[in-house]
């Protein structure tokens, strides 16, 4: 009985001792985040979560999660199916269709910078990138998947559970390591290399003459314009030059609607006073994201200059910021109108929309 005892004792204790062969094999590569230099110059880097430090492992199975239809319903859909690359990941339509034909409520936001965004979506209702890279696979309009089917599917495919051991650890795939992996993946979606980038980072200094110094750049006006109280008065909900992510990451109603079928914040919060508020959009790659606004209703950017010019309409929750609600507008003139026109294409980003690290790996 000793004898077997200590035979026992002897293979507990090498078992106790034997490291996981997983565990063993887990030894991610730190992800490097390259900010263009216009956004470091001015932006502090974003804040990366405790519990989801960015790898290189991480970000490509992010990545390649990303383009996944097996987190669909019927395995024909993924998160590219809204958030196109080429359209600096969003989608042409007002309202983007899920797997069973069914429209959404809002058009969908491109995927820009979000990791500076601490409120995701128009009405801010998810917290985190990981809450918003979790919701689309249950939502019944979208992906209209439950998660332990898309994990079941991940977990029998030949090539994801390495994939997860390499990223994370494990080859024992949940839905909170998806959602984690495409967060890692959707905060490289980094865009600040626009001609007003480069020019900025290269030719303009507060207090000196480098814009004056370039008449012949329209943007230039355009910017003065936007800038401008008497005039645009963009700034206040889209920043400056000191914020160029170009959104204040916060709730406003710009005079769009007198009465509201979707009442944005206030559905969320059940405050009254958020009625018809939603989240201020980068303006960032425009030239890429039409339509425009949380339904889509402007096809075109004129559309959109003209609305602030001379179609706001005021309601009990109208942002104060929108000064010329009663006057049912700025007024700008033609001329003022093709130079802010300007100044917003120049924020557009072709070197993101073609970045082939952002495409399917497929």
């Amino acid at each position: 009985m000793k004898k077997a005892a200590l035979i026992v004792s002897i293979v507990f204790l090498v078992i106790s001792c034997r490291k996981d062969p997983v565990t063993e094999t887990y030894n991610p590569t730190p992800y490097t985040i390259n900010y263009p230099s216009n956004l470091a110059k001015y932006l502090t880097p974003m804040e990366i979560p405790e519990d989801n430090p960015m790898t290189v492992e991480g970000v490509d199975l992010g990545r390649k999660l990303f383009y996944e239809e097996l987190l669909s319903g019927d395995n024909t859909m993924s998160c590219a199916g809204c958030h196109d690359p080429s359209l600096s990941f969003s989608d042409t339509g007002a309202y983007s269709v899920g797997i069973d034909g069914l429209f959404g409520a809002r058009n969908a936001m491109p995927i820009i910078n979000v990791g500076w965004m601490n409120e995701l979506f128009w009405d801010g209702r998810k917290a985190s990138v990981e809450e918003q890279a979790y919701a689309p696979v249950t939502d019944p309009v979208e992906m209209h998947e439950n998660w332990p089917n898309a994990v079941q599917d991940l977990q029998a495919d030949s090539q994801y559970p390495a994939l997860f051991n390499k990223a994370f650890g494990t080859s024992i795939i949940d839905s909170v390591l998806v959602a984690k992996a495409i967060a890692q993946f959707e905060r490289t979606l980094i865009s600040g290399n626009s001609p007003m980038d480069k020019f900025m980072s290269t030719n303009f200094a507060i207090g000196s003459s480098g814009w004056s110094s370039i008449p012949e750049f329209a943007a230039y006006q355009g910017f003065s314009i936007f800038m401008d109280e008497s005039k645009g008065d963009c700034f206040h909900c889209h920043g400056d030059i000191y914020n160029p992510l170009w959104t204040d990451n916060l709730y406003h109603n710009n005079g769009l609607d007198a009465t509201f079928t979707d009442k944005g914040l206030g559905k969320i919060n059940g405050n009254p006073a958020d009625d018809g508020k939603f989240k201020t959009p980068t303006l960032r790659n425009l030239v890429f994201t039409a339509p425009y606004m949380h339904d889509g209703r402007f096809k075109t950017l004129d559309e959109v200059l003209n609305h602030y010019s001379e179609g706001l309409v005021n309601s009990p929750t109208v942002d104060p910021l929108m000064k010329k609600a009663e006057d049912g507008g700025v007024h700008l003139t033609s001329d003022e109108l093709y130079f802010l026109k300007m100044f917003l294409i120049s924020l557009s980003d072709s070197s993101f929309v073609n970045n082939l690290n952002f495409t399917d790996p497929d």
